[in-house]
């Protein structure tokens, strides 16, 4: 209990530590939420006229295309937020700061805590934000509570996930110019997904990687539960896909991070 109680207080300082930083430097959080709003607004209300007409699929009486793109974006901020994390790490490890934690007489499991659960906090800030964008610009949900519950336990899953596999990236990447770019396929793989247009309008090959990666499923269960469209067998899949990532980036973020300690 005695180890158990040390490694919840230096994970919470830690955490302190990351949170402090992100409120002195703000930028990475704004990228976070930039992006997936000058997305939105591109979409909306540049391409929307022509991407919107024939989308099947959408509820009843809503003809608008921003509530067939809002779930999509949205799911955006947290894929978005997978940036700030390998960046976040990488810059901890070049500047030497991982190296001095680990001679100090703390968990040694804090410093990785203390960065994905600080990210996860920014990342869903960010979220709120996004979503609170698409609804001024006319994104109608018709979601009970227990349905808004739904949505953010899932878009909370898929952030631990994505901030675990980027605090992996942060690790292995050998400066923070390189940590930036390799998440950055993971921010845009919702477009080859089902975020702009259906799957279905799609010609085969991509049809087929498009309906088959992670973010598909987990978009169409966003827009299920927000929209009130049909879910199907989408939510156990993108739960799963989920709980696959988040074991995945923990395990490997956990052996980067241990065999760094012993080189």
């Amino acid at each position: 209990m005695a180890t158990m109680s040390y490694a919840a207080r230096d994970s919470r300082t830690m955490l302190r530590r990351n949170l402090k930083k992100a409120l002195r430097y703000p930028s990475l959080t704004l990228t976070v939420v930039i992006m997936p709003i000058a997305m939105l607004l591109l979409f909306n209300y540049v391409f929307g006229s022509a991407l919107g007409t024939g989308i099947s699929g959408m509820p009843t009486g809503s003809g608008d295309y921003i509530d067939y793109l809002a779930p999509g974006i949205i799911l955006m901020a947290a894929t978005s937020g997978a940036l700030t994390t390998a960046i976040s790490v990488c810059s901890d490890k070049t500047e030497g700061i991982v190296n001095r934690f680990r001679t100090m007489p703390i968990s040694p499991a804090s410093f990785l805590t203390g960065h994905v659960v600080g990210s996860v906090i920014q990342t869903m800030a960010s979220i709120t934000l996004v979503t609170g964008a698409a609804l001024l610009m006319g994104f109608r949900p018709t979601a009970t509570p227990v349905e808004w519950i739904a949505v953010i336990a899932l878009l909370a899953l898929l952030t631990l996930a994505l901030t675990w596999i980027s605090a992996g990236i942060g690790l292995v990447a050998k400066n923070v110019e390189t940590a930036s770019n390799i998440p950055m396929p993971l921010t845009f793989l919702p477009f080859l997904g089902s975020a702009i247009v259906p799957t279905e309008s799609m010609p085969a090959g991509l049809r087929w990687f498009a309906e088959y990666q992670p973010f598909t499923p987990i978009i169409e269960t966003l827009r299920g539960l927000w929209l009130g469209t049909g879910i199907g067998s989408s939510a156990p899949i993108a739960l799963a896909w989920c709980a696959a990532l988040t074991l995945v980036g923990y395990l490997w973020a956990r052996r980067t991070f241990k065999s760094g300690a012993k080189r």
